[in-house]
């Protein structure tokens, strides 16, 4: 996490900390050293952020400071609530940690009238909770993703069969019950699905694909079905 960004959620977690929080529980929660949150509280306090406290004891933020708010309608907040609530049916461990961070932010930062509209949880989204991939994490899949870096995976197929394969995942489409990563594969030399409970083993590789992945990405869109005429339309994307 970079300071800046670590810097604001200090300030969100003060903003909504009902006694003092210590630079312990800071520290575990943006997963850094306690002395990177000793030297973060300096710097806010040098940037005349009202933090009191000290080590051991914790930290308050004095009532009064405000970020600037975020202006939703109605609508927008029902918006965000449901997409969140639809993040912690995944199996996406990280994307429902960062659904939770979201939803205080939001808390912090919104008109009292819609935080209470938002803390009386009255949409929700109901089914199925999809169970997290044992043999890769979906987040290694979306840093990879961003990254364009190739992943390495055993994989097997329907029938049980493995085989190794060196990917450069492209997308990651999340559905109720499971998550696929689309992929090109250099095994097949083709783009495919696959199926994230089927993977047995994962790594990222110190290999990329830099510049690439708009070009793939594109090539995969331009396969789907919905952007053909009914008569010239394929089977979906083959999986493995």
């Amino acid at each position: 996490m970079r300071k800046a960004t670590r810097l604001f959620e200090i300030i969100q977690i003060l903003q909504l900390a009902k006694k003092p929080v210590t630079a312990q529980t800071l520290a575990a929660r943006m997963e850094v050293a306690q002395r990177s949150i000793y030297r973060d509280i300096a710097a806010l306090q040098a940037m005349r952020v009202p933090i009191e406290g000290e080590r051991g004891i914790g930290y308050i933020l004095r009532p009064g400071f405000t970020l600037p708010p975020l202006m939703f309608t109605v609508e927008e907040k029902e918006a965000v609530v449901l997409a969140l609530a639809l993040l912690q049916r995944t199996g996406d461990g990280a994307l429902k940690q960062a659904a939770q961070r979201v939803t205080s932010k939001i808390a912090a930062t919104i008109p009292p009238p819609l935080r209470r509209a938002l803390d009386a949880k009255a949409i929700h989204a109901w089914g199925s909770v999809a169970l997290s991939p044992e043999g890769i994490e979906l987040a290694l899949v979306r840093q990879a993703i961003r990254d364009e870096q190739k992943i390495f995976i055993r994989y097997r197929d329907e029938k049980g069969s493995e085989t190794e394969r060196t990917i450069r995942p492209i997308a990651l489409i999340y559905y109720s019950e499971t998550a696929n990563i689309v992929a090109w594969c250099e095994l097949r030399e083709a783009l495919r699905n696959f199926r994230t409970e089927r993977v047995a083993a994962s790594a990222a590789l110190p290999e990329f694909f830099r510049g690439d992945g708009d070009r793939l990405r594109k090539a995969w869109i331009a396969g789907w079905d919905i952007n053909r005429p009914a008569s010239r339309q394929t089977a979906p994307l083959s999986a493995g």
